[in-house]
């Protein structure tokens, strides 16, 4: 009789083979199409090798897994390998080195007490730590491009961004501290006809993220991070408690500080203003949005084909705007492809936090990692089609970037341990 952990390790493998078929007949267009990328067949190589181990590893440690969470990602990492070699072949060479220390990361995880006790008895350590590596970004932080904002650190030519770092460790210290303090979560001061109004002490913590995102406005002028940390933030919040209020006045604060940051910083209000009506400025400060739009009008349904097209005019294609890259080789079915694929990982991990709701700890970690998948995908989704302003956030596990990379994967680890035990 066939056990679950047979059916598991099936249907990982078949999820696997077929994400690989896909890698490498999208290599073998982009090679028929530019020959020059024939001699990148070694990253291929790489996915393959990140793939059977990490199976291997994962069957033998974490047996129960989810089966479509490495797979999917795996799939997404590789799909953002072969564009990321068709744009800018230098970045492909360490964005493959990246995958690996991200696979290994993971797996790593996989040797980890399962308890997870590590993670939430020691939260106020893990967040000190995370904001005294952003902290240093202020004091000694570069940028790899040599201008723009002093965002990451580095050292022998690697570069880390610890506000990517912060973005998991913020997720488990709000998971920690929302299981620790249910019972503030129903207290109320007040009454408001139907609307229940929290209490001061549990407002604290809103207003102390509210000072924290401001304090990276000012600081770094990183407008995507600040947003994706609110916004994560209030959507824990409301999960943990159900209650509207705080959706409503986080909204009201983002908005808030969103109307500050237009009046005190340029790019800022630069983003806001191209946002709203980029066209008189096509050809200035406007010019990568307005090459977006025409890179996904390009791509119509079905797209141009692998490797053709010209997303390369789309200045910092290759991260920024690897969305619109995929929507001008692949089209629509493409765009729509990569959203379903991001989206299955964010309903399976929202799936486990249901399933895991009598450990809140668990269920609120699970809950904060597909969220923050979520928030950040959205975020980049839709700057890239206009949606929204600009927060130069990256889009999980597509777009170049080695730190997002790493905790992208991170984050699958996570998912991954708590499922086992469901």
């Amino acid at each position: 009789m066939e056990t679950r952990r047979d059916t598991i390790t099936f249907r990982e493998r078949l999820l696997l083979f077929l994400a690989g078929l896909f890698i490498a007949f999208t290599y073998a267009g982009l090679t028929l199409a530019r020959n020059s990328a024939a001699g990148l067949l070694w990253i291929v190589v790489v996915w393959l090798g990140c793939a059977v181990v990490g199976h291997v590893i994962l069957n033998r440690r974490l047996p129960h897994r989810d089966p479509l969470l490495f797979p999917v990602a795996m799939l997404i990492a590789g799909w953002g390998l072969i564009l990321i070699t068709r744009l800018e072949p230098f970045f492909a060479s360490r964005q493959a080195m990246w995958l690996i220390v991200s696979v290994a990361a993971m797996l790593g995880l996989a040797f980890a007490p399962r308890h997870l006790r590590w993670l939430s008895s020691y939260r106020y350590l893990w967040l000190f730590g995370g904001l005294g590596l952003l902290a240093l970004t202020i004091l000694i932080g570069s940028n790899p491009s040599g201008a723009g904002p002093r965002l990451w650190i580095g050292f022998a030519d690697i570069y880390i961004q610890p506000s990517e770092l912060l973005k998991v460790i913020l997720v488990a210290f709000l998971a920690s501290y929302l299981a620790d303090h249910q019972s503030l979560l129903s207290a109320h001061s007040f009454t408001i006809g139907s609307l229940r109004v929290p209490s001061l002490g549990f407002l604290v913590p809103l207003l102390i993220m509210w000072g924290f995102c401001l304090i990276i406005l000012l600081w770094q002028r990183d407008l995507g991070t600040a947003t994706l940390f609110f916004m994560v933030f209030i959507l824990m919040l409301y999960i943990a408690s159900g209650r509207v209020i705080y959706l409503i006045g986080g909204g009201g604060l983002l908005l808030l500080v969103g109307a500050v940051a237009y009046q005190l910083f340029d790019v800022v209000r630069q983003r806001v203003d191209i946002w709203y009506n980029p066209w008189p400025e096509a050809q200035n400060r406007a010019y990568q949005i307005v090459q977006s739009l025409l890179a996904f009008a390009a791509g119509g349904v079905f797209g141009q084909g692998v490797g053709q097209g010209s997303p390369s005019y789309i200045p910092v294609v290759h991260s920024d705007f690897v969305f619109a890259a995929l929507a001008e080789e692949w089209g629509l079915l493409g765009t729509l492809a990569i959203t379903v694929c991001i989206a299955l990982l964010v309903v399976r991990g929202l799936r486990l936090a249901v399933t895991l709701h009598q450990r809140p700890f668990h269920a609120l970690l699970a809950a904060g990692v597909s969220i923050s998948l979520a928030v950040q995908s959205l975020l980049i989704m839709g700057g890239a089609l206009k949606l929204i302003p600009l927060t130069g956030v990256t889009l999980p596990f597509l777009s170049y970037g080695g730190s997002s990379l790493l905790v992208s994967f991170l984050m699958i680890g996570i998912l991954l341990m708590l499922s086992e035990d469901v």
